[in-house]
């Protein structure tokens, strides 16, 4: 098959398209930048604005089917960012598929868009989406979710959405680099070390992608669902945090803030950011404090069940890799 991968030269896109070449398929990939690694795969390289409906069209043009990773992701506050890359964009890789009879689509989304404020303990898929959302990006993220599984016919087009989380490892270039910046400035405080998340190893999270292709192009039991991805390891946050620093070659330098404290900060931070209608992320926000001062594991019964998912890298196996990456770069 030829699957064009949005955003493939980011983080995940960039494992996703390695796990697709394994099997065989021929990629193609759509981003803002010039990859050449990819082009030296042998990737057809596309560039282009995912919310710029011409270069979604043109990239989609021979696929036979699309796995939509593009977004704009982080605690940033300016909406329209939001809307442009995760509801735009995803509308017209929605519109793309249906105009070149592109017939395959997996999505990848959030856990966060189940998220209201509160704990997630084992929660599955029967959790409903949030009714509020403490910043944009879970709630365009939430948007572009429906909008894919809604656009399930059964027929023409078969789509489902996965909610990778907390997607860690060697090449991550968002999650542990902010963790890392952080601890070195002594700013890396957490709510409630004590609460219990999901992560998921990177090669896992690209797996379950290609997973959930492989089930919309036979039996298609997950046309139309979203299934939660992790590595089925929930662990303290901070004893996750604490093992991805040491493992990155960093003395953890971790301290503890009261949840009403970080509250009050993170409101009077975006009140400034919204104010001022700046587009950068702020130190500090009302959805990092939430999800650092709440449980959220998952249940992954589901996508055991309907994708034949299982994490076969282990977050201690995971950890040694990552390791092993930070030392060879030293």
């Amino acid at each position: 098959m030829t699957i064009l991968v949005t955003g493939g030269g980011g983080f995940l896109g960039q494992a996703v398209i390695r796990a697709l070449l394994a099997e065989g398929h021929r990629v193609a990939t759509l981003n803002r930048s010039e990859y050449p690694g990819l082009a030296a795969l042998g990737v057809r390289c596309f560039r282009g604005d995912i919310a710029d409906s011409a270069a979604v069209d043109q990239a989609c043009e021979g696929a036979d089917a699309v796995i939509h990773v593009a977004a704009k992701a982080g605690p940033g506050l300016y909406r329209p960012d939001f809307v442009r890359a995760n509801i735009d964009g995803t509308q017209n890789v929605l519109d793309s598929c249906r105009r070149h009879n592109i017939r395959y689509l997996v999505h990848t989304s959030s856990p966060s868009v189940v998220h209201s404020g509160a704990d997630i303990e084992g929660g599955g898929e029967s959790l409903p989406i949030a009714s509020h959302f403490a910043s944009p990006y879970p709630e365009t993220k939430a948007r572009a979710e429906q909008a894919v599984l809604a656009a399930n016919d059964g027929e023409n087009l078969l789509t489902t959405a996965l909610r990778p989380h907390l997607i860690w490892g060697p090449g991550d270039n968002h999650l542990l680099p902010r963790m890392i910046e952080r601890n070195a400035l002594g700013r890396l405080k957490l709510p409630a070390p004590e609460k219990v998340i999901d992560t998921v190893y990177i090669d896992n999270a690209a797996a379950a992608h290609v997973l959930a292709l492989n089930n919309l192009t036979t039996s298609a039991t997950a046309a139309g669902k979203a299934y939660f991805i992790s590595n089925d390891e929930p662990m303290p946050n901070g004893e996750i945090i604490e093992a991805l620093l040491k493992a990155a070659g960093y003395t953890p330098n971790i301290g503890t803030a009261p949840v009403g404290l970080a509250m009050s900060a993170a409101r009077v931070v975006e009140t400034v950011w919204k104010t001022l209608r700046l587009r950068s992320d702020p130190p500090v926000s009302t959805f990092l404090v939430e999800h650092l001062a709440t449980a959220h594991w998952f249940d992954l019964t589901a996508a055991k069940r309907d994708l034949g998912y299982q994490a076969k890298v282990s977050i201690e196996e995971g950890l040694e890799r990552l390791a092993g990456h930070y030392q060879e770069s030293d």
